[in-house]
């Protein structure tokens, strides 16, 4: 199913039926302020493993983050956040980056890495943003499959390649075609792991 948003003032019913797809446990493709990704609600172990094997990777080794709204739902997701941290996220959030960060016991253990960490993300996207506070809990998000191409900008393409094996592609407009930038916080000082998006001042 296509849905079209639109990209700044998305109509409330629609964003009421994506909702209740990934309240049900389905997948989805939609907007962030980078690229378009797969999403899922965390706590539906089974869509978790759909995104997974779509992309044909192991859940604890994959690049999988969490999207949240603002920076009081992240603190959920981590281990308390230290003051140099808490500094970097509120100069960062809402923006193109993702943090990676010691994971609490709300994150799901199909989640969590060997290293026992998480990559947390709030996106300045309104629809990304309408539909994690409509849900009421993070989506796990997930880049699309191989490397970045053109067509991964165009929802209707997106619909072509991928339809049949998600639930809903929100169609939010033309997609970004850079990633976000990763940023480990969980040493001493920050490591951007990768270079996206955003500029990462620390």
């Amino acid at each position: 199913m296509l849905i079209h948003l639109h990209p700044v003032n998305p109509q409330p019913r629609l964003i009421k039926t994506i909702v209740e797809c990934l309240r049900n446990g389905g997948v989805i493709i939609y907007p962030t302020d980078t690229v378009y990704g797969f999403g899922c609600d965390i706590f539906q172990p089974k869509a978790i493993e759909r995104i997974c094997r779509i992309k044909a990777v192991d859940p604890q080794k994959a690049q999988l983050s969490f999207i949240c709204n603002d920076l009081s739902d992240l603190s959920k997701y981590t281990k308390s956040i230290t003051t140099p941290d808490y500094r970097i996220l509120k100069s960062h959030i809402p923006g193109p980056f993702t943090f990676i960060l010691p994971a609490s016991k709300e994150v799901p253990r199909i989640l969590k890495s060997k290293k026992d960490t998480i990559g947390l993300r709030v996106p300045d996207h309104p629809i990304a943003s309408e539909i994690i506070r409509e849900l009421g809990n993070p989506i796990l998000s997930s880049s699309l499959p191989g490397d970045m191409i053109e067509e991964y900008t165009d929802p209707e393409c997106i619909h072509e390649k991928f339809g049949k094996l998600v639930d809903i592609v929100v169609d939010g407009g033309v997609g970004g075609f850079r990633y976000s930038t990763i940023v480990d916080l969980t040493g001493v000082e920050p490591v951007i792991l990768r270079q996206g998006l955003g500029d990462f001042k620390d």
